[in-house]
């Protein structure tokens, strides 16, 4: 038996060796169920596909009650929307610890109210309470629910070699947007106050919702969009990995061809993590047919969404390649994402 990692999502090994033999009961109605690297699920009701995603409700104190309880949205938010429908409903269980207060709560759920709304997604049932043995920033836990037509979701299994890979906002969003926003004044120190207004930004880029709901605009399927997949835990790298896997395809990516965010290389460099491998909500995959690509970046672009074409799907038995300065290397899945330990390093040398 594989090993359990000490910290974040397990190993696709150990998904497919303990979770997926044990699905429970059939049923011919799910047309998309869980797969390691596919972040929703989708099932046939009447002449509707419903999507759904469950994840932890996340809140960390530190970032400021109103940008941890948009972030909290945003993550579930971005979750659901990488199958192409647009989110409409949310059910929500709150896990308070002792801690908090009545004040620390309406704020939260004040924020969280307004981004549903901002959103168009409602809140229809939920849990709420405070427990002994809760902490932050596990709070509970969410599922987001869409609905759509039966022909417009997209999944990793619908993708094929000669998709095309497109990439916005570049590597490590959410790991520079964490940075900025925890610490301003050693990066004011560092690169000036004006960098360190821009590096706060970031944190308000940790989103895909737009990117997806913008992307599908132009097509699905045979016309356009095939899969998609937020650059979560292990950044990039990981991500590509996953979608190709849960495709059952190859993937061929030039890294000079990704796009990179203003700030996001001195804040990698500075705190000595791997951009490409570091924590990247915000950061959209997208597979997409050939023929449509360009026109997936140019609706990006209007939405202010930076984007580029970095490589496409290939036969599997050609595998995962990366190419950097013109030689090509294997793509490999990071395993562990680096940024926690720079997080937490930084945490106990730099408390501002």
């Amino acid at each position: 038996m594989s090993e359990i990692p000490e910290i974040g999502k397990i190993s696709a090994e150990i998904f497919h060796e303990l979770i997926f033999p044990r699905l429970g009961a059939r049923n011919e109605k799910v047309l998309v169920g869980p797969h390691h690297g596919v972040d929703t699920g989708i099932v046939e009701i009447g002449d509707k596909a419903v999507s759904f995603t469950c994840d932890p409700v996340f809140i960390v104190p530190e970032y400021g009650w109103e940008r941890a309880a948009w972030f909290a949205i945003h993550i579930l938010a971005s979750d659901a929307v990488t199958c192409g429908l647009k989110p409409w409903f949310l059910a929500i269980d709150l896990n308070l610890p002792m801690a908090m207060t009545k004040e620390q709560l309406e704020v939260m759920w004040q924020t969280m109210h307004r981004e549903c709304e901002r959103l168009g997604i409602s809140v229809i049932c939920g849990h709420t309470a405070r427990y002994e043995n809760c902490h932050y920033p596990m709070v509970g836990g969410a599922t987001v629910v869409g609905v759509g037509g039966l022909t417009e979701y997209v999944t990793p299994k619908l993708a094929r070699a000669g998709d095309k890979i497109i990439i916005t906002k570049g590597p490590a969003i959410e790991a520079s947007g964490i940075f900025g926003a925890m610490f301003p004044r050693l990066l004011g120190r560092q690169f000036g106050p004006d960098f360190a207004r821009r590096a706060q930004q970031l944190f308000y880029q940790m989103s895909v919702v737009e990117d997806a709901m913008t992307a599908v605009t132009v097509g699905v399927r045979e016309d356009g969009v095939s899969a998609m997949h937020d650059a979560t835990e292990c950044g990039l790298w990981g991500g590509l990995y996953e979608i190709a896997e849960a495709a059952g395809l190859g993937v061929r990516v030039e890294l000079e061809k990704i796009v990179v965010s203003d700030c996001v290389p001195e804040i990698c460099r500075y705190f000595d993590i791997d951009p490409y491998a570091s924590i990247s909500e915000g950061t959209l995959i997208i597979s997409c047919r050939q023929h449509k690509a360009q026109q997936v970046v140019g609706a990006l672009s209007r939405k202010g969404i930076p984007s580029s074409v970095v490589g496409e799907l290939t036969e599997p038995e050609q595998g995962m390649v990366l190419l950097r300065d013109g030689r090509e290397e294997e793509l490999k899945h990071p395993l562990v994402d680096p940024f926690w330990k720079a997080f937490y390093n930084a945490l106990e040398r730099y408390q501002e």
